[in-house]
């Protein structure tokens, strides 16, 4: 019997504007984040599956939500099985992902081994709009009731121990923003498992002391999710934001609930979901969440809520979002205590976001003064964030026609990424950077030569 070409997927992969090279290669990626190296059916394509599955032979193994994900993330809008003609059965609920779950229960299944996370990701899809869905209000209010009373399963937890996992999260955090997040996540799981998971059930001398650790353990697993997120472990960040979220609602610790919110909506943003990023940033700045955050913090929240609402087309309100996160970060000083976790936040991170905010409102010249600032103003500590910054300048010079410019700006990024930084964003800005680059291959320009030969080899050498 003849196939019915699948006209459904014709039409996507026509909306996408991909070749049948080019929808591989960005399913491919989708699926090296979610699988991790694993082998499945299906764990990498080519241009005849592709063609196949136009041509009416149905995707099976993980195909159809590895290929859903990779036309979501290209459309900027949730694709599903049924819009792309592929009959796929219905997966069943990530349980890390389900707000109804035990804060507890969720900490155990954390860190708990490369093959639970991926048999966990493999069962409940990728990293999709469904998953972004935010609690309603009345998950909030029946997480900021007190805890029902149980006999305790551990030991004594005192001071000590929450000043314990603070510092190691302190520790993590620093580490993250030196090397970035595929350097020592695992290990950070491993602790959630074993020592944070005995600390959050054990005995508390008073109900403050419960609050703070719990507070600790969520901070520790929102560094967990961010070093996820920045290695491009996408599915993976989510389930540790997702936990994050619990316990810090659990501790009632509102300024930490904004700041771990305002992750996922900077990890929607840089996915191309823009909807629900907006979402996210919105409701990281309502409430106490910003209310009762310091200013530094504060001014944290407002500009990732700025890059929101510029990449939604909202540009007063962006322009205006900008100037509350300058008016906050002018307004913290060394008299007032700020978290540990802010400490990478300062004038060049501002500058670095709100450079993100003007390139995506248009306006590319303002968007490079700012990136120069943040360049020339961060710290020695912060490399891995500094070579983001410097691939994002680069992408907005060549924007402007600039192409020698932008060469010696990402022959910047080269030179940190080969002094032993382990981070998937700073890679994709490598990978932009040689796709950037394909339309001046061919003219004779040294500087593109050069560069592009040098970004190949790094590539071949750390893929």
């Amino acid at each position: 019997m003849e196939r019915e070409r699948n006209e459904r997927l014709v039409a996507l992969l026509l909306e996408a504007g991909w070749s049948r090279a080019q929808v591989a290669a960005a399913y491919n990626r989708v699926a090296v984040e979610t699988l991790n190296g694993q082998v499945r059916e299906n764990s990498k394509i080519g241009r005849s599956h592709v063609s196949m599955w136009v041509g009416g032979v149905q995707p099976s193994g993980i195909a159809p939500a590895i290929l859903c994900q990779a036309l979501s993330r290209r459309l900027r809008r949730e694709i599903t099985p049924q819009e792309m003609g592929c009959a796929a059965s219905t997966s069943p609920v990530r349980e890390a992902l389900d707000w109804r779950v035990d804060p507890l229960v969720t900490l155990s299944d954390l860190g708990s081994g490369v093959n639970t996370d991926r048999r966990r990701l493999l069962a409940g899809g990728v990293y999709s709009a469904a998953a972004l869905a935010l609690p309603d209000a009345t998950w909030w209010e029946a997480m900021a009731q007190p805890p029902d009373e149980r006999v305790p399963a551990g030991a004594k937890v005192g001071r000590g121990d929450v000043e314990t996992v603070q510092e190691l999260t302190l520790a993590f955090s620093r580490m993250d923003q030196k090397r970035g997040g595929g350097h020592g996540r695992r290990a950070v799981d491993a602790y959630l498992r074993h020592e944070a998971r005995d600390f959050v059930r054990g005995k508390f001398a008073n109900d403050a002391t419960r609050r703070a650790m719990f507070s600790a353990t969520a901070e520790l697993a929102y560094v967990s999710g961010w070093m996820a997120f920045d290695n491009s472990e996408h599915a993976v960040a989510l389930s540790r934001f997702n936990a994050a979220v619990k316990l810090a609602a659990t501790s009632g610790d509102a300024p930490l609930i904004g700041h771990i919110l305002r992750a996922v909506a900077h990890q929607a943003l840089d996915l191309g979901f823009r909807r629900e990023a907006l979402q996210w940033a919105e409701a990281s700045v309502r409430g106490d969440s910003y209310t009762a955050a310091t200013p530094r913090e504060r001014a944290l929240l407002q500009v990732v809520h700025a890059r929101t609402l510029a990449a939604n087309n909202r540009k007063a309100e962006a322009t205006r979002a900008l100037r509350r996160a300058e008016d906050d970060l002018s307004n913290a000083s060394e008299g007032i205590r700020e978290p540990d976790r802010t400490f990478f936040f300062g004038e060049a991170s501002l500058a670095h976001e709100t450079a993100c905010t003007l390139r995506d409102l248009g306006d590319h010249r303002g968007a490079v003064k700012e990136f120069r600032r943040s360049v020339r103003t961060r710290g020695a500590a912060f490399r891995r964030t500094h070579a983001v910054t410097l691939g994002y300048m680069g992408a907005t010079q060549i924007a402007q026609g600039g192409v020698e410019e932008a060469c010696s700006t990402w022959n910047s990024v080269l030179d940190a990424m080969e002094d032993g930084i382990y981070s998937g964003r700073a890679r994709q800005r490598v990978v932009d950077m040689r796709t950037l680059l394909s339309p001046y291959r061919k003219r004779g320009i040294h500087a593109v030569g050069v560069l592009d030969a040098r970004a190949a080899s790094y590539l071949a050498q750390v893929d």
